[in-house]
């Protein structure tokens, strides 16, 4: 199985604490060798990094661990392949554009072969995993069902947790998936949040000795919401998403607000 990870902020923050924990995952503390991958919104503008070297050994990984890229939105991804071969078309996060946005999305599990006879529309894969196909798929009802916007964006969450259900049915399937705002985490089997906001402490990661006193990285009013699929601190206390559970975060905070 791969591990996801995400974040979601009030304010431009950066998530070089939390990737220093998950890169460990890949290759080192973890089994999850085949390729890694991240992606960073800045409005609606996205950079993405992806390496199909496991990312404990990656320069790339290393810079992103190093390098404070600040952004409201995040999502990375460690793989581990069961279907499709290791390499760079194959690691997440994959992207496409939809209503002007840059949508990004991320799987963790296996999906069976029925995926592969859902009707595909306007989006098609570019590598050959079940996560992206399963990507192309979801992102193709979404334009069919919504040809703008809906004004109720409720609506929207709905759908999509509709076509998550449909997916879970094959498989595996712990999302994360973003149009630049707000970030949606759908849960099969393992996925974890945690929300700092003031008073602020201190952190360490499980995977290696790193400490963070939150309090002099933030201001008062900061809220950082991380996801995981599992908790990459050992002081803290994460919260877990039931089967078939779904949540979207906006700015750090679950939505509905």
């Amino acid at each position: 199985m791969c591990e996801l990870l995400g974040m979601s902020a009030n304010v431009p923050t950066d998530i070089c604490f939390s990737f220093s924990g998950l890169m460990q995952r890949g290759g080192g503390t973890g089994p999850h060798r085949d390729g890694w991958g991240i992606a960073f919104y800045e409005g609606k503008g996205l950079s993405s990094f992806h390496d199909p070297r496991p990312s404990v050994d990656s320069e790339i990984a290393s810079l992103i661990k190093q390098h404070p890229i600040k952004s409201h939105v995040v999502i990375s991804h460690i793989r581990q392949a069961n279907v499709g071969d290791v390499c760079l078309e194959n690691t997440h996060p994959f992207s496409r554009e939809l209503w002007g946005l840059h949508w990004t999305y991320a799987h963790n599990g296996q999906l069976d072969k029925r995926v592969f006879d859902l009707p595909l529309t306007h989006y098609h894969p570019v590598g050959t995993t079940d996560s992206e196909y399963a990507f192309c798929w979801m992102l193709g009802q979404v334009r069919e069902h919504f040809a703008q916007p809906p004004e109720d964006i409720a609506e929207l969450f709905d759908f999509v947790q509709h076509r998550c259900d449909e997916l879970r049915e094959m498989g595996v399937f712990n999302m994360l998936l973003t149009q630049s705002h707000y970030l949606i985490c759908y849960c099969t089997t393992k996925l974890s949040w945690i929300t700092r906001r003031a008073p602020f402490g201190e952190a360490s990661l499980k995977d290696c000795e790193m400490t963070v006193d939150f309090y002099k990285e933030t201001t008062p009013n900061d809220i950082v919401t991380v996801i995981a699929t599992e908790p990459l601190t050992e002081d803290e206390t994460w919260i877990k998403l039931s089967p078939g559970e779904m949540v979207v975060f906006d700015d750090g905070v679950p939505f509905p607000r």
